[in-house]
């Protein structure tokens, strides 16, 4: 039904390598900080709080820019970088870097939200039992998080699929290299008799992220099996 080209597919391969690796790479983070937001007593928590949730309330294109500002050829960031021989910018880890700054907020919300209700006298138990804090971690905390984690990741990877705004400005929309779907559908529609390759990735997009949700059920329920709450 649609005759997609070579760049196409590319544009499809990158969206789902950008989302699962800025996914996974995200997840360890994610974990990290949503613990810390749950069950430690760190200074100025409502702070990282906020700076935690910033990327969700700010336009995707500032976080683009503010990206750029930072790993730019004059960013500090940037620079430090460009003397050790590593580039980033308009490169693909561009955009698997917008896509973890922009979609961080969703995994840590609803990861904080499966530790929210963990109930807290089964961790003061281990404890009295003897067990260290990272017995715990791993024992209570990571395992009655599952379904949270696993919530949040795939929250986070069907966001990256749709990430735009920060992407085009840090990768920029370099077919083959930097284009993602989003990316490849901007160019159609400004393209004359562009609409239908658009509504084929369109269509595209939908069926990736439709699946991620299937996927996310599936596991959730093998999870409600090994480890009912």
């Amino acid at each position: 039904m649609f005759d997609f080209t070579p760049t196409d597919w590319q544009a499809m391969e990158l969206s789902a390598r950008v989302a699962l690796t800025a996914t996974l790479a995200a997840l360890p983070f994610g974990f990290a900080a949503a613990y810390l937001l749950v069950f430690s007593r760190l200074p100025g928590k409502a702070l990282f709080d906020g700076l935690m949730n910033l990327p969700l309330v700010l336009p995707p294109v500032v976080v683009g820019y503010l990206l750029l500002l930072l790993l730019g050829r004059n960013g500090w960031l940037g620079g430090l970088l460009e003397e050790l021989g590593i580039r980033i910018i308009f490169t693909w880890k561009a955009a698997v870097l917008a896509s973890m700054v922009v979609g961080f907020p969703l995994l840590v919300r609803s990861i904080r939200t499966g530790m929210e209700g963990i109930d807290l006298r089964l961790i003061q138990a281990s404890r009295t039992l003897g067990a260290r804090w990272y017995d715990s971690l791993f024992t209570i905390v990571l395992p009655l998080s599952g379904r949270a984690i696993l919530a949040g990741a795939s929250l986070m990877f069907a966001r990256s699929l749709g990430e735009f705004g920060a992407t085009i400005i840090i990768a920029g929309n370099i077919p083959g290299v930097t284009q993602t779907i989003p990316l490849a559908i901007y160019d159609y529609t400004g393209a004359p008799g562009g609409e239908g390759m658009a509504l084929g990735l369109c269509l595209v997009s939908i069926a990736l992220a439709f699946a991620v949700l299937i996927f996310n059920q599936l596991m959730v329920k093998r999870l409600e099996r090994e480890h009912p709450q």
